[in-house]
């Protein structure tokens, strides 16, 4: 964290953006986990010979924080993505030290050693810059920020912020461990969609909410625990009791920011709507809990009940089938409405669409099963490397298959199924009439973020739509829930997911030798280090597993929504009050 040289403490302070990550390693499988400090050295102008993260500030060219603290990592330590993996980033804050003239934000991130070969040979692969002069490990509960301690200012504030275990606990069925496992569970789950895991990150709430020990919530003592960041405007004391709802209050909201933020952030618009309309009514019990005297123990027991009732009837209602029939509804309206106008159908549809998206496989079951069309094409991409779209496919299957098998109810209209795979893209939109994304995050703008292999298609049917007189249709089906708050749709994450899903399919005993073989000189130099631009061969592999890309509103015709067709308009004056949403319950953490 090399800087410019301190001005006066009169002086206004200048203000810095810096990244501070913290290294992790655990010994052995369960063991204890310690957190590696760099003590900085005389070389540099602030905290000299202090106890810190890597850090370092975020320049102009850093494509993100996240970015900027991996150049950093490289830089001082030479560790990268071959040994080290980002276990969770923490909620920035800002403060002032008018002793070296700074105003600091900070953005925190918590890595650990991939393996336990990687941990035991850390200390010889950890090679440190001019930067700092020592560093050692330490157990991350024993950081303080005192001054008997060491360390630069608010060290073990940024630590809790991203390591949450150090005030949630680590212990099996505490709430730290609890919270960790939902977050593991969300971050590795990459076959459901954005509705779907937003009921899982629902669930994981719950969990959490049912560890948190109201009668002990008070027990970290630290100041800039979130257990103590609620009420801080508060004139008078309040009494224990509402003093200690409020520290779990405050703990809920900082767990919900992490399932929001560290779970799977690519999806995590859905995640975080779900969550708000969670807080907003635990907000509403909260206000009836301390609206009544007394606040005793059976009284918190009945808070945490009535929370956890609520979560339930929430994950109920999104696991039910009827869930999706309001934007189910108002798809057949909106293509029976384009295609076939006031007449009785007979038209046939065609549709083009990729990955599997719950609400997409629900919605064209509706359109099978109530539509006035004669039959229906659709058209799937295969969606490498997980193959979403064979079972998205799949499913209108079954789904047909069974509805003709049932004597009770109407037989579905003739369907055709054709699996294309995603090089084919323009080949399978010929003709189509529709090209149906099922959104993960929609953007204020209206720009969508989807599958990988959403723009080529779009683009394909984009260009035929001249050879065609009624046009290609882009229709973007998702509930408002999948609105973001606003923001650069640019600076979301990029989910760079697990090179092994592609490479995989390289070794199929389908290909032939020649193939196989290159697969495994790829493998050998990935596994060695070959995205390591530190060591000294000059070809360098990389294999890029990116999920998700952006669809600009420009190539947008509408967004079907469960209260119906939205405007960009629309989108816009939703996101916006979520983002009002999201600073009521976020801020002040």
């Amino acid at each position: 964290m090399a800087t410019s040289s301190a001005g006066s403490s009169n002086a206004v302070l200048k203000k810095r953006a810096v990244v501070s990550s913290f290294i992790l390693k655990y010994p052995e499988e369960g063991g204890k986990p310690e957190v590696a400090l760099f003590k900085r050295s005389d070389k540099v102008n602030t905290y000299q010979h202090h106890w810190a993260p890597i850090s370092g500030s975020i320049e102009k060219d850093d494509p993100s924080p996240l970015a900027a603290a991996w150049r950093e990592l490289r830089e001082e330590t030479t560790l990268t993505p071959a040994s080290l993996e980002l276990v969770r980033q923490g909620k920035s804050y800002t403060f002032g030290d008018p002793s070296v003239g700074r105003e600091w934000t900070i953005y925190p991130f918590v890595y650990r050693l991939k393996s336990a070969a990687a941990a035991s040979a850390a200390q010889s692969a950890i090679q440190t810059d001019w930067e700092h002069e020592a560093w050692a490990w330490y157990d991350p509960l024993a950081v303080e920020d005192t001054e008997a301690f060491g360390g630069v200012p608010h060290l073990a504030k940024s630590l809790r912020r991203a390591y949450f275990e150090k005030d949630l606990g680590s212990a099996p069925g505490s709430a730290g461990a609890v919270l960790a496992r939902g977050l593991d569970r969300l971050k590795n789950d990459h076959q459901s969609g954005a509705r779907q895991l937003a009921g899982v990150a629902l669930g994981v709430l719950k969990d959490v909410v049912q560890a948190l020990d109201l009668g002990t919530s008070a027990g970290s003592s630290s100041p800039s625990s979130p257990s103590n960041v609620s009420n801080a405007a508060t004139a008078a004391p309040m009494p224990p009791s509402f003093a200690a709802v409020d520290r779990w209050w405050a703990q809920v909201r900082f767990a919900a920011w992490h399932i929001w933020k560290n779970g799977r952030e690519s999806m995590g618009a859905a995640i975080l709507s779900v969550l708000l309309d969670a807080l907003a009514s635990m907000e509403e019990t909260l206000q009836h809990h301390h609206g009544h005297a007394g606040g005793s123990s059976h009284c918190h027991g009945a808070l945490r009940d009535a929370v956890v009732k609520d979560l339930d009837e929430r994950i109920a209602q999104r696991a039910s089938a009827a869930s999706a029939e309001p934007v189910a509804a108002a798809l057949l309206q909106y293509l029976e409405t384009q295609f076939l106008g006031d007449g009785d159908g007979h038209g046939a549809l065609s549709v083009l669409t990729l990955s599997e998206s719950s609400t997409i496989a629900q919605c064209l079951q509706h359109v099978a099963a109530r539509s006035r069309f004669a039959s229906l094409d659709l058209r799937v991409l295969e969606s490498r490397p997980l193959f979403e779209g064979v079972s998205l496919g799949a499913s209108l299957v079954q789904f047909v298959e069974d509805k003709g098998a049932d004597s009770t109810g109407g037989a579905a209209i003739p369907v055709q199924v054709t699996l294309y795979t995603d090089a084919s893209a323009a080949l399978a939109a010929e003709g189509v009439d529709v090209v149906l994304l099922g959104a993960d995050r929609i953007a204020a703008s209206g720009a969508v973020s989807n599958k990988t292999g959403s723009l080529p298609a779009v683009l394909s049917a984009k260009q035929q739509q001249q050879q065609q007189s009624a046009g290609v249709k882009v229709v973007v089906l998702g509930e408002t829930e999948k609105i973001a708050t606003p923001g650069d749709p640019h600076a979301h994450v990029v989910e760079d997911n697990d090179p092994v899903q592609v490479t995989r399919a390289w070794h199929s005993g389908d290909n032939s030798t020649r193939v196989r073989s290159a697969g495994d000189r790829l493998d050998r130099a990935l596994a060695t280090g070959g995205d390591d631009k530190s060591n000294n061969t000059a070809v360098h592999v990389r294999v890029h597993n990116i999920f998700f890309e952006w669809v600009p509103p420009a190539l947008v015709d509408a967004y079907v929504t469960e209260q119906g067709r939205w405007s960009v308009e629309d989108i816009s004056r939703h996101s916006a009050a979520l983002g009002e949403k999201e600073a009521r319950f976020f801020q002040d953490l």
